[in-house]
């Protein structure tokens, strides 16, 4: 039958039929579909190859018969060009339930046995709160209008820190997408960062190192912060110390590589004043990690980190300028290299792969430099032992035998 408006709305399904197809005679492959319980759609009917294939256009509630023939025709060019036009209705669909909340999760459950758990941490808050609002939406239809957007509120609600590395945390994850064929493009690749991360170059001088010495307790942050002082070691690599990493005898802690920032093992040479604040940690019965009382490390950085400020400052007139505990790990570098220390042995302490370690050399140079690197924590340690006596400060390093 031909098509018309009239034709169309007195179209019922024959009795004892549950489906039924009627095409229209002036657009070949055009037809309406009838099926029990009165449900009408529009079809389109066409040949891939040797297989026939069914294309539904909508029903005709939805399409009047205009609009129907319109989307018929659009379809059957596409198949003209031998585009199949189900097989693309397919792939929308199955792209539009790959939403950024979906594939998040995904990411997320990969990454986790591969970052160092703050790291992860950091990364999973970033993605499934700072990145929230567009979780619902496919990743093939988030656009870099859609990122500057979000990058923007998130520097006003968080601060242009938080903000930039919410933006590389996201960029991070469609590398990842685009690598596994989810995404075709990077949409964070030329958005603005809300700001430009600069080097830190925050360093306590001799007063301050002798301040804040003096503002440590005898619990465990104290007793961190003075070891970050004197060895010039990571945070969260001190803050999980185990015992069964330290050899006191012959005065080394030694971190396998999976305890480190670059996954290589690292021997930290131990001065007699390191020595004498480890000999006063309480160990706890059946607990190898010598910080914290958790499943983990040392936690609650932050209020143990204001409450050192605090102490500090009251000697003062007014409050020492802003540092973090990784400013320790720069100034005792610093240190080192004014004592004398060689920029590769500084390099060894601090477990560097960077400058002359880097590349080939690092690759072969697999010297421990032990000596050298024990006679420049012992210098800095004998320096910090002379700053403190210059501050009033009794230190009576334990002796080893």
């Amino acid at each position: 039958m031909r098509f018309t408006k009239p034709s169309i709305a007195v179209l019922e399904l024959p009795p004892g039929s549950s489906d039924r197809i009627i095409f229209d005679d002036a657009l070949p492959g055009f037809g309406v579909r009838l099926r029990g319980g009165g449900k009408k759609t529009w079809i389109v009917q066409y040949r891939v190859g040797a297989k026939q294939r069914r294309l539904t256009l909508g029903s005709l509630n939805s399409l009047d018969l205009d609009a129907a023939q319109r989307e018929a025709r659009r379809a059957l060019a596409k198949v003209g060009l031998a585009v199949d036009p189900q097989a693309e209705k397919d792939k929308k669909r199955a792209e539009a339930s790959l939403t950024l909340g979906a594939l998040v999760q995904r990411y997320l459950s990969l990454k986790k046995g591969q970052h160092r758990p703050r790291t992860f941490v950091e990364t999973e808050r970033h993605l499934m709160k700072g990145w929230a609002p567009l979780h619902g939406q496919p990743i093939t239809t988030i656009g870099r209008t859609d990122v500057a957007s979000r990058i923007g509120a998130l520097a006003e609600e968080k601060g242009p820190g938080s903000a930039d590395r919410a933006r590389a945390v996201l960029s991070g994850f469609f590398s990842w997408a685009v690598r596994e064929g989810l995404a075709e493009t990077n949409p964070v690749t030329a958005t603005n960062r809300p700001a430009i991360s600069r080097p830190r170059d925050r360093l306590l001088n001799n007063t301050e190192i002798g301040e804040v010495w003096n503002g440590c307790l005898s619990h465990d942050f104290g007793r961190i912060v003075r070891l970050l002082m004197l060895t010039g070691q990571r945070r969260d690599e001190l803050g999980s110390m185990r015992w069964s990493e330290l050899d006191v005898e012959n005065a080394l802690w030694s971190l396998p590589g999976e305890r480190t920032k670059n996954h290589r093992p690292h021997v930290v040479p131990l001065s007699d004043l390191v020595l004498s604040i480890i000999a006063e940690i309480p160990a706890r019965d059946g607990r190898d990690l010598v910080f914290g009382e958790g499943a983990g490390g040392f936690s609650g950085w932050s209020k143990a980190k204001a409450a050192l400020d605090r102490r500090t400052n009251v000697e003062r007139d007014r409050p020492m300028p802003k540092w973090r505990l990784h400013d320790l790990r720069r100034t005792a570098a610093t240190g080192m290299a004014e004592l004398g220390t060689p920029p590769h042995v500084i390099e060894a302490v601090l477990n560097h792969v960077s400058g002359s370690k880097a590349g080939v050399a690092g690759i072969y140079n697999k010297a421990l430099l032990l000596p050298e690197r024990r006679q420049a924590l012992t210098l800095w340690a004998e320096h910090v032992i002379g700053l403190l006596d210059e501050n009033k400060i009794t230190v009576i390093p334990m002796q080893r035998a």
